[in-house]
């Protein structure tokens, strides 16, 4: 029995509860397991029990202190971006949910915490849980589809006959994106290593590269839009396979100056994202190509939509491996090898 059990296993106070806490950004120890009070909810916001909880790289990054220029945390905090679980109270204002409603949501900003016992959500970012699946895959839905909703839906507009290149289509997002697009009547290529060309094949992608053999700029031509998620000498390669009018959409960066306005962050913010998304636009521009970075939103209304495609099994979810609550450290570690096919969640109650 390890530590985190024999303690998770005793009592502890009724308004406290156990949870993953950042003490330091950077931190090598990674997470530190504790004790924190259980929030109380606003007027606006429901107490959720977590059942389950996704972890995703962006866990990782914020842990790192990556992103504390954009999300300036107050330290310590409780880390976790995805979860699903039951009412167990709701504030004054809420008027869509009741105690013992099986829910799910990816928290808003600054209000994340999903690796712990309890989570208050606000009720707007809040939707009903798939019935078709169980609370491990739908704490694996959250962020992975709204981002894929907000790049596919909201942002491209992506419509039937349309071409779409999604990379990395095993991962979390890429799973997703693949689903949705195809849903929407779009042509997929996609990347991926050797051994998950059949899972791609599985999620109907109708162009695959194996990256290990092949380089996409290579194969594809003419596309309408690009969803990117790795690293910049892809990005740039990104703008060669789209053609005049077409859509560059990236989830990894550099952050651009409309999304430091929509965040309304401070001029130092707004002139860092400038400079540092100044040489693709640039280049983007050229090509008339529009170029947008994608930093995803709590949304619980495109997740009620999100909730109708699963339960009418147009979308499945990918779950690669479920992790007791105490291993979280250990979650996080493998979804940072970057090896995970689909999404690793950790099941807490």
């Amino acid at each position: 029995m390890t530590i985190a059990k024999q303690t998770l296993a005793q009592h502890h106070p009724e308004n406290m509860m156990k949870a993953f806490i950042v003490d330091r950004y950077g931190s090598k120890t990674g997470l530190r397991f504790g004790e924190v009070p259980i929030p109380e909810p606003r007027e606006d916001e429901v107490l959720v029990q977590v059942h389950a909880a996704g972890v995703n790289l962006l866990d990782t990054k914020v842990t790192s202190g990556e992103f504390k220029l954009i999300l300036p945390y107050r330290l310590p905090f409780v880390m976790g971006h995805d979860v699903a679980g039951v009412v167990v109270k709701v504030g004054a204002q809420v008027r869509q949910f009741k105690v013992g409603d099986e829910v799910y949501s990816r928290p808003d900003d600054f209000r994340i915490g999903a690796f712990a016992e309890y989570i208050a959500i606000r009720e707007s970012s809040l939707a009903p849980k798939p019935k078709a699946l169980t609370m491990e895959e739908a704490a694996s839905i959250p962020l992975v589809g709204l981002t894929a909703w907000q790049a596919l839906v909201e942002k491209a507009k992506l419509k039937k006959g349309q071409r779409v290149f999604i990379q990395a289509g095993s991962g979390g997002v890429g799973t997703f994106a693949i689903q949705l697009a195809k849903h929407l009547g779009a042509t997929v290529a996609t990347t991926t290593s050797t051994a998950n060309v059949g899972l791609v094949k599985s999620l109907h992608a109708d162009v695959v590269i194996d990256y290990k053999k092949q380089d996409f700029e290579n194969i594809l031509r003419d596309y309408d839009v690009v969803l990117n998620s790795q690293d910049g000498k892809t990005l740039n390669k990104s703008l060669r396979v789209l053609k005049g009018g077409g859509k560059l959409i990236s989830i990894s960066g550099p952050p651009d100056p409309e999304f430091a306005k929509e965040i309304g962050a401070p001029w130092f913010v707004k002139l860092f994202a400038r400079v540092l998304s100044a040489s693709i636009r640039r280049k983007a521009k050229r090509r008339g190509i529009n170029f947008s970075f994608l930093f995803m939103k709590a949304a619980g209304d495109q997740l009620r939509e999100i909730t109708r495609l699963i339960d009418a099994g147009n979308i499945h979810p990918v779950v690669d491996r479920v992790f007791p609550f105490e291993s979280t450290n250990e979650a996080m570690a493998y979804v940072e090898t970057g090896r995970a096919k689909g999404k690793v969640v950790v099941k807490i109650k």
